[in-house]
């Protein structure tokens, strides 16, 4: 049975969310690892999840980024291992290269936490192969840096953008982007708060359940 990887770094706050939707809600064989202990070639898929690794010391990511654990997820991404980054996740994988941009203040500065409409502008990763091209979900965000910021628009593959309102700032609405390889994913909204629909509250639905089916399928079927 494939097995995904959710990294734990000191601040991390996101892991056991990720860790009970992958193993109670899509039943997929899920171990949660701190970073000291992780090693490339042994997962099928990683996830870095949110939460404020090293307290957002210097910038938020920027210490896990340089950490032997990162170095090692590179590896694994190098080689075709699917890896999600969510929100703390996402500012991690693009402060460690993986990722091209940015991730700057909220405008206006001040931490978000609400839920959010999102297009699924990507559906051909192995994160989003259920989801229809241009379909709307919803999702939570909470976050204070999240304002996705890169020079050329171009040279990012989109994912995610947000739907109907910008919350923070980024450039083009986008809150998620890939690498063009399609196996490195970052989104600053968190699918693993938005998997069940206990958890949506009125007028909205849980949109980041289709993320955590197709990644199941695609370590299942292939990509």
């Amino acid at each position: 049975m494939p097995r995904v990887a959710v990294i734990r770094f000191p601040g991390t706050n996101g892991d056991l969310d990720v860790i009970h939707v992958l193993r109670n809600v899509v039943r997929v064989d899920a171990e949660l690892v701190w970073h000291e202990d992780f090693r490339h070639g042994i997962y099928d898929a990683v996830v870095v999840p949110g939460g404020f690794s090293y307290g957002d010391w210097l910038r938020a990511g920027a210490i896990a980024a340089r950490s032997r654990a990162m170095k090692e997820v590179v590896m694994d991404a190098e080689g075709g291992v699917p890896v999600l980054g969510i929100c703390n996740g996402f500012q991690i994988l693009v402060e460690a290269g993986l990722l091209p941009g940015a991730l700057l203040p909220n405008d206006p500065p001040r931490f978000i936490a609400k839920w959010v409409w999102v297009r699924v502008n990507d559906a051909k990763t192995p994160f989003t192969r259920l989801y229809e091209p241009g379909e709307v979900i919803s999702m939570p965000i909470a976050h204070g840096e999240g304002r996705y910021f890169i020079d050329n628009i171009d040279e990012v593959k989109v994912a995610f953008t947000y739907f109907g309102e910008n919350p923070n700032g980024s450039v083009a609405s986008i809150a998620g982007v890939v690498n063009y390889e399609g196996n490195v994913l970052g989104l600053m909204p968190h699918p693993e708060r938005s998997a069940e629909a206990v958890l949506a509250p009125r007028g909205f639905m849980p949109g980041g359940l289709k993320l955590w089916l197709s990644l199941r399928e695609s370590l299942r079927g292939g990509w």
